[in-house]
């Protein structure tokens, strides 16, 4: 339940999102987007991130699919007049992230790309309180720069100034909004990529004005370390490639990239390789989705393969622990609060682990349009104390004043990593519960590199602060979700879970736990939800008295 304090915000929140939304689909916003009308094409915008031809394929045949969800409309047809089976597909759709596996098609995807860019302007080109919704917007804004060029080539031309007046008035849109300062970056980014891929005065003071303010808010969205504000891997990816495609257009119109974006690009490029785990893929912690190892090395193409990777980020307190054959992640950071706290998740100290050059154990993954409950501590590798999560994402009224921020997510948490030969121990200390339990929580993460074995241990600490009648018992449960493909079963003794990927050799995960169980779970593939299992330790203890659970993973 939301807190007095956030509800007075979105109370106060609440009149200006009501009005700018009045004057969005006003007729002199509509006026007022219309200025500095463009003369055509401008730049060729190159989009990095990789197309999908199959994808494409399926387009022309008729049907959009996302998330495990299908939208049908038949060779010709027309998506945009029939319902979505869902809002998530709907969001994805409206998007345009599809614009690019079309164009990879040839001669017949640039024609229905065409075609479908025109139908959607006839219905949706005005103004609409979704398809117009923030970031839905942003994308399609980089989609269509990118797309301009090809797809004016089939088009007549009162279609190609169409299209560009059109592209010219979505950028417009998209830098007028404000209020999202976790955002804002990525807006001013894509306003900027618009307007260079348009040609004429107009669009050259857009490009300019845009580009002032994103030298102005680059230092918020990204961190020292490279990593984004909002700590998740996947918003690290995803603005690295928007700014590889700014960079580009720039260089291409003779325009010499303001310093600020190279040293953003370099410091994004820095933190998507430490997110890049040993298996290819992308960590999935603090609002991550699986990202397959092609996409990333779009992104990193431009870098030094050469380039030597930290084993901690300071800034956004992600920690490597490394060694042949096994690999480790976690999070030691508290969540990120106020807006920039929209995609974060209260999974505190979460880990991931790569063994044998396979993911074994890793979060649900999150990602925007997701179900919250991905976002909350029983989606993670982490404990979970009280069956309670220490926080949870905004809903109702509130949600829809701030956005899905993480109410309650106030925990500090303390590193500590220290290293000998071949051994790397990280101990994390964090007071996620402290407000309901009145409990500090520390875990110990002890890599043995000669050994090739992790061993962890989960402490609950009774403080001074205790909360509640001091003689009951708290239950608790440390989960270990397991990624798709592998297989556990618990040993005779109970205490121990053989761990497979396929018919390779197994690992083993022994521990002291009162309880260890395998119990359904879920994970966010390629924006669908996909069943499968985790392992659960649990057991409980006295409030006054504390706890620990001691675990240890090893090859079988």
């Amino acid at each position: 339940m939301a807190s007095a304090a956030i509800l007075l915000r979105a109370v106060a929140a609440a009149p200006a999102r009501r009005l700018a939304l009045e004057w969005y689909g006003a007729p002199f916003h509509a006026i007022a987007l219309r200025a500095g009308r463009p003369r055509g094409p401008g730049g060729r915008i190159r989009e990095f991130r990789p197309a999908d031809p199959g994808a494409g394929g399926r387009l022309l045949a008729g049907a959009f699919s996302f998330g495990g969800e299908t939208l049908s409309f038949g060779p010709g047809g027309d998506p945009w007049n029939r319902p979505c089976p869902s809002q998530r597909l709907a969001g994805a759709l409206h998007a345009f992230g599809w614009l690019p596996d079309l164009l990879a098609c040839g001669q017949a995807g640039a024609d229905e790309a065409l075609r479908l860019t025109l139908a959607w302007r006839r219905m949706f080109g005005r103004w609409n309180g979704f398809a117009w919704d923030g970031e839905i917007l942003r994308r399609r804004t980089i989609a269509l720069a990118a797309g301009l060029a090809p797809m004016t080539a089939v088009a007549s031309d009162a279609e190609g100034a169409l299209l560009a007046l059109d592209l010219s008035r979505q950028a417009r849109h998209l830098l007028a909004l404000g209020g999202d300062i976790a955002r804002a970056a990525e807006r001013a980014a894509a306003a900027t990529i618009a307007a260079c891929a348009l040609g004429g005065p107009g669009p050259a003071r857009l490009r300019e004005r845009a580009l002032r303010r994103l030298e102005g808010r680059l230092p918020d969205a990204v961190l020292a370390d490279g990593v984004h504000a909002s700590r998740s891997p996947l918003a690290t990816l995803e603005l690295l490639f928007d700014l590889l495609t700014l960079d580009d257009a720039l260089t291409q119109l003779g325009r010499p990239p303001p310093a600020e974006l190279s040293r953003a690009i370099d410091r994004l490029t820095g933190a998507v390789r430490f997110f890049t785990l040993p298996d290819g893929a992308l960590a999935t912690l603090q609002g991550g989705a699986d990202v397959a190892a092609p996409r990333i090395a779009a992104a990193l193409a431009h870098d030094d393969a050469t380039r030597s990777i930290p084993n901690v980020t300071r800034d956004s307190a992600y920690y490597r622990l490394d060694c042949p054959g096994l690999s480790v992640l976690a999070h030691a950071g508290g969540a990120c609060r106020g807006p920039w706290s929209t995609s974060a998740c209260a999974q505190p100290a979460a880990i991931e682990i790569v063994a044998g050059g396979r993911r074994l154990i890793s979060g649900a993954a999150w990602s925007p349009g997701a179900l919250a409950h991905l976002r909350l501590s029983d989606a993670a590798a982490c404990p979970t104390l009280d069956d309670r999560s220490p926080g949870e994402p905004l809903t109702g009224f509130a949600a829809w004043a701030l956005g899905p921020r993480l109410n309650g997510s106030r925990w500090r948490s303390v590193p500590r990593r220290s290293e000998g030969d071949n051994v790397v121990l990280l101990e994390v200390s964090h007071d996620a519960w402290m407000d309901t339990l009145g409990i500090r929580v520390e875990r110990r993460l002890y890599l043995d590199g000669g050994a090739a074995e992790l061993r962890g241990e989960e402490r609950f600490i009774p403080t001074v602060a205790l909360r509640g009648e001091h003689r009951r018992f708290v239950p608790f449960a440390v989960r270990f979700p397991l990624c798709l493909g592998v297989r556990a079963q618990v040993a005779l003794d109970g205490k121990s879970v053989l761990i497979r990927h396929g018919s390779e050799e197994g690992w083993w995960l022994r521990t002291d736990a009162a309880e260890v169980a395998l119990a359904p779970a879920q994970r966010l593939v390629d924006g669908a939800l996909r069943g499968g299992e985790q392992i659960v330790l649990s057991g409980r203890f006295r409030l006054e008295a504390g706890g620990r659970v001691r675990w240890k993973l090893a090859r079988g």
